[in-house]
Order: C-alpha cells, then structure tokens, then sequence
C-alpha cells in the first residue's frame, strides 16, 4: 500500500496553495494532491458562464508567496486558472496531482498513527487503498456535481432553456436573445451586464436586494507600487493596503451599520438615482450579515443604463410556458432563464471520517482555529474567509499546518489531537451569517467554542497571530508519540 506524509485532497486555488507550502517549508516530507475532477483549478475550471470573475482582488485572493502581475485586480476566471496553474509548474507540483482520484473515506488508527484513505478511481470507480501520516483536506466549501435550484410551482411548464451557472453549455448562443437571471448574488451581478453585451435584453429577478459595491478593476495604489518598487515588495506592499482597506470596511460596517448603509445608498444613488435605489437596493438587513457584491468599474450600473439590463424585485408564484408569473399578477418572458440561485455547501466534499471505529459526526465537532475538529487526529482544513479573500485563511492555514508537522519531528510525536477539555467552552453556531445557502445546512456543520482557540475570529490580523505565532502545544492541543 502506496504511503505519504501528507495527502492534500483537492488541486484548486487552496490544494496548489498548500502543495506550495508543502514543497517549501517542508522539503523532505512526501505528499500527493488528490483531484477527484480531470483538471486542476477547482472553481476556476468548473465554472465557464460569461464573465465569470472574483469578487475579490487578486493581491489577497493570490497567494502571499508568488505576486500577481497583471494590471486588473478583480480578474477573470481564465486568468485566475492560469495563476493557479502557473503556480503548479512553477513549485514542481505537476507530478504530484493525481486526476480523476475521488477520496470517499479515511479511517484513522491510534495503533498506527496513520490513516488509511480509500480512494475511487476514475472511469471505472476502481477502490485503491493509499494511507498518510497527515491528511489535508483543501475540497472548498460546496457540492461541485450540481447548483442549488429551489423547487417552484409549474418549473416543468417552461418551454425555453434553464441553466444553472455551475453547469454552463459551451454551445449556448444567446445572442439577440431575451434573458432572465434569478438571484442577487454574486454570480448574478456578474452574469447581467456580461450577457447584457449581446443579447437582447436581461432581467435580474431577485427575491430581495443585495448590497452592491462597485471598485475600479484596476488597483491604482497597487500599479503605482509597481512603477517604484521590485515585484514582490510591490505586491506585499498592495497586499497588505488591501487587507487594511477590507478589515476596516468590515469593522466599520459591524460597528455602524447606518452609517455604511448611507454610504453605499450613496455610491447607488450616484449610479442610478434614489428610484433604483429604494426600489431595488435597499436591503433589509445590515451590511455583512450576508456577504457583500462587488461590481468592477460599474459595469452592472452601466448596462442598466443603457437600457440592456433591468432588475425586477418580487416573488416567483410559479413557471408559465414563456417564463414566470410573479405573486404580483406580473409576467416575465425569456427565451433563456438562468437559475443563479446559489449553491450546495457541502464541507470535505462528502468525505466519510473514521476515527477509531467511530463515524465522526461533524455536527457534533468543534472547530479548532478554524481548521481542525476535536478528537480528529493530523487532519486540517484548508476554509477561507467569508468576509475577506478566501486566500488569506487558507494561506495561514497551510502555513500553520507546516509549522505543526515541522513540531512532530523534531518532538517525535506521531500524532496532534486538538482536544475540547474545558467545562466552560460553549458552543456557538460555525458561522454568524445569515445568507439562504449556510441556513439550509447550518445544523450539519461543526459548531465554533466561546474562546480560545475554539473561536472563529473572521479577522485576518487576529489569526495571524494565533497562527503564525501563537503556540503550538496551547493546552488545547494534544501531541502524543507513537505507540511502536
């Protein structure tokens, strides 16, 4: 049976990152990086839909080790493939990945200090057998075989095409065509005003509003660095204006939620006037309850303008032949209807966890750091932000996660069990967020402690001391060697 020190399982944005890590901090250990699809990349090949972006800029969704060095800071998805891919060549990471290779479930053993991961094999699903010191799972946060789609009344009636963005045709030609996009969210916002360019017309139907924000996709400080200092100090240097420029933007919004509220009312009115604003981007609840919209250089604002873009606000009552019939008696007719109405979050992509002989119930766990569970041994994952760059966790988590295994050998110990052992942990729900997508599933995911070190701080420069420099054997973490 086929051994590692470290299986990484995922080759996306966070599986390279770790690999890359891996291979620098930790020179002499073995590992290999487990994807269960045919091509690396992660969201950034799975989802081909127009304009297809991050909402995040690339100085902090990139990796702290290797600059980006195009001129856009909010990039599209092919050039974050590329990054990602560029990446894997660049730090040796190619012979590594495994293709085609679904983990399905891992079992530990006390006796041996290692787990045994059984894996399918594609096409066939042939079962191997391989087994680690360590297991690093970098799966992302959501059910990559299909989109969320609710459930309405007459969705069999529609004659036109539905799609859902996860599962976008290559062959669709919607040129002249009359488009209705369902959602506000981020996908939405991208999709309307990348569509808006050819087709006839598209309508954002949204159930309620969003917050949206719109920045230059172009960083200007970030370029100026550019023009003065070498890459990577130039990069660092934009890196961490931004990570200011997000912590205070959130803190703000959390301390004085009105006050942000008037200020992005303001940038709305600016773009589309007090009507648009009242109608269709007034949202109901605070700033960063749920997660913010970003739109690069107004380009949904600007398609609204010009007529090629409009946004509806109301609730299906169900599907006619041509489109939908809202609660209100209106009608909305579409050649093409886009569902862009979220996704399955879905934590270790389905992953089957034993430990002992005993399934582990992850609804039942505790999040250590924000990375590990209680009484699951040498096994971490890679989970980003929810209000900043998903990058920046993942970043410190890999880093934290060398510096662990860095501990063992020089202390000889074979395993690290974080342990909730005080009387006074309270368990509070994982996440403080109230978006549809994490309610659906809030009560199948590991809950987070009270305190330290159980609690998820959602604060880059707080984790960044914990896990950058706070100390490995904290109380809470158990180190025990082998028992041959």
């Amino acid at each position: 049976m086929e051994h590692f020190d470290v299986l990484i399982v995922g080759a996306g944005l966070s599986g390279i990152g770790a690999g890359a890590h891996l291979r620098t901090r930790c020179p002499g250990k073995t590992f290999a990086i487990l994807e269960g699809r045919e091509r690396s990349g992660g969201t950034w090949d799975l989802f081909r839909y127009p304009g297809v972006r991050s909402d995040s800029d690339m100085f902090t969704l990139g990796y702290s080790f290797r600059p980006w060095s195009d001129q856009k800071a909010i990039a599209d998805g092919p050039s974050i493939l590329r990054y990602i891919r560029e990446t894997s060549t660049e730090y040796d990471l190619d012979k590594e990945i495994r293709y085609e290779q679904r983990v399905r479930r891992a079992e530990w053993s006390s006796e041996t200090s290692k787990w045994t991961v059984e894996v399918g094999v594609s096409p066939q699903q042939e079962t191997i057998l391989l087994t680690c010191g360590f297991l690093y799972l970098c799966t992302g946060y959501y059910e990559y075989e299909q989109g969320y789609t609710p459930v309405w009344p007459g969705f069999d009636e529609y004659r036109g095409t539905i799609i859902h963005p996860q599962k976008w045709p290559d062959d669709l030609d919607y040129t002249d065509k009359n488009i209705l996009v369902i959602g506000s969210g981020a996908t939405a916002v991208t999709l309307v005003p990348a569509m808006a360019e050819t087709a006839e017309h598209v309508t954002m139907l949204q159930r309620s509003p969003t917050y949206i924000v719109t920045m230059p996709s172009k960083d200007v400080v970030a370029n100026f660095f550019r023009s003065l200092l070498p890459a990577k100090a130039a990069y660092a240097a934009a890196r961490w204006k931004n990570i200011v420029r997000q912590a205070v933007f959130y803190a703000g919004a959390k301390k004085y939620p009105d006050a942000m509220k008037r200020l992005i009312g303001k940038g709305i009115r600016k773009e589309l006037g007090d009507e648009q604003l009242e109608k269709h981007f007034t949202p109901k609840y605070n700033p960063w309850e749920q997660r913010l919209c970003v739109v690069p250089d107004s380009d949904l604002f600007e398609a609204i303008r010009g007529g090629k873009a409009s946004i509806v606000t109301g609730n299906i009552d169900t599907f006619i032949t041509t489109g939908v019939r809202l609660d209100n008696g209106d009608e909305l007719n579409a050649d093409i209807i886009v569902t862009a109405t979220g996704l399955n979050l879905r934590i270790m992509a389905g992953l089957e966890l034993v430990v002992d002989g005993q399934v582990v119930d992850l609804s039942q766990k505790m999040a250590y750091k924000g990375m590990m569970y209680n009484d699951v041994p040498n096994l971490a994952q890679a989970f980003g932000y929810t209000n900043a760059s998903w990058t920046l966790k993942c970043d410190l988590t890999s880093k934290y996660v060398c510096r662990l295994l860095k501990h063992m050998d020089r202390q000889g110990f074979a395993s690290c069990t974080s342990r909730a052992n005080d009387p006074t942990l309270e368990r509070v729900p994982v996440l403080d967020f109230n978006s549809t997508y994490v309610l659906r599933v809030l009560d199948q995911l590991p809950s987070q402690g009270s305190k330290h070190p159980w609690r998820l701080h959602q604060n880059y420069f707080k984790d960044l001391s914990m896990l950058r420099y706070g100390k490995l054997d904290d109380g809470a973490m158990e180190f025990r060697r082998s028992p041959h």
